[in-house]
């Protein structure tokens, strides 16, 4: 006699990876260009000054300075302050 009523497909789900998004760098950080500061899905946070986005929405620092998170009209800004 079975042990296990019978459950369908729910235990037979293949794991999957994490994606490792999220921020990278902290405030007041020191980065140097092409360090990412936030890996995202949509534009959770948006780019400011000395700050480039990819095709994937990853944040990146485009000069040299430290990292500022700021809000702006309700909308997260990420910027690079040049030092």
């Amino acid at each position: 006699m079975s042990k296990s009523k019978a459950a369908g497909k729910t235990g037979q789900k293949t794991p999957r990876a994490g994606k490792r998004l999220g921020i990278k760098t902290g405030q007041g950080k020191t980065v140097k260009p092409g360090n990412i500061l936030v890996r995202q899905r949509g534009t959770k946070f948006h780019p400011g000054l000395g700050v480039g986005m990819g095709r994937d929405f990853t944040i990146f620092a485009i000069t040299t300075g430290t990292v500022n998170f700021r809000q702006k009209h309700n909308k997260k800004i990420i910027e690079v302050i040049a030092s």
